[in-house]
């Protein structure tokens, strides 16, 4: 019978033999690579756990519903009219606030050592937050192709077109995606994710509700308007908006990816300085 340490001297050798091999040794991990795998490992969780896809399913159609007949004849005259003023909005809205799962799952990873594991190995350090936010793009691709759909079945007709839906779909993706940097923060700042998510819904619920994606803003106070004039989810309904109808302004376009810039460029610093620090 073979010994333990028969074992060991043989693994060993192998290990030494292989080492020895002829020819380039592989080449080290790009940051692109190393990113995309991490994206796929956040698929995957999806496949194992398929549970994960009912808030970018069944959530996108409740909502769309709820106020599409709620409100569509008290504030439109009907629900088709209203259709074509709300959905860009709820579209915004559905992916918006699914935005903060990223924050959640890290967070869960974080408490499980598991990020302890990608600190130690030879790749990119940003690449587990980067690739974790590339999968969760997969998530609101799912939710904004959900919305679509169900607006064109409820009479939803976007005069833009393709093209203008196909770029409302994009704005949305890289706004959410920019967006997304402010939880993976809290996710390294918070010790649970009820925590994370207690903060993120703090913040998401005045952003979504204090803006333009159910109503004019001129029926509202002077005080309310001049928060929704600023409110960068306003700013990003009225591009989609605009993008859907084909009558959209660059100047509200500017002023999105100017935003998107900022929370990449302020929260993606903050974000790796906590996940360096990370104990």
């Amino acid at each position: 019978m073979t010994s333990t340490t028969d074992r060991t001297t043989d693994t060993a050798t192998a290990v030494a033999d292989v080492l020895k091999m002829p020819g380039p040794r592989p080449a080290r991990p790009t940051a692109w690579s190393t990113s995309l795998s991490f994206g796929w490992r956040a698929l995957l969780k999806i496949k194992h756990v398929p549970e994960q896809l009912f808030d970018v399913t069944m959530f996108p159609i409740m909502f769309t519903l709820m106020f599409t007949y709620l409100f569509g004849g008290a504030l439109a005259g009907s629900t088709s009219a209203y259709v074509q003023f709300l959905l860009p909005g709820i579209l915004v809205q559905t992916v918006v606030m699914i935005t903060m799962y990223t924050g959640l799952t890290l967070n869960k990873d974080i408490e499980k050592g598991v990020f302890d594991r990608f600190r130690s190995l030879p790749i990119w350090r940003p690449s587990p937050l980067v690739g974790a936010l590339l999968g969760d793009v997969v998530r609101y691709t799912i939710a904004s192709i959900i919305v679509l759909l169900l607006g064109l079945v409820l009479g939803f007709r976007p005069d833009g077109g393709l093209i203008g839906v196909v770029a409302s779909i994009g704005l949305l993706l890289l706004f959410s995606f920019s967006l997304s940097w402010i939880w993976t923060m809290f996710a390294m700042l918070m010790r649970t994710e009820q925590a994370v998510m207690g903060v993120s819904m703090f913040i998401l619920f005045p952003l979504t509700f204090a803006s333009n994606i159910f109503v004019d803003p001129a029926t509202m106070p002077g005080w309310l308007q001049a928060f929704v004039g600023v409110n960068p989810i306003s700013k990003l309904v009225t591009s989609i908006r605009g993008l859907m109808a084909g009558t959209v302004e660059m100047a509200d376009l500017a002023i999105v990816f100017g935003w998107c810039a900022g929370f990449v460029v302020i929260f993606g610093p903050l974000t790796m300085r906590l996940y360096n620090r990370k104990s």
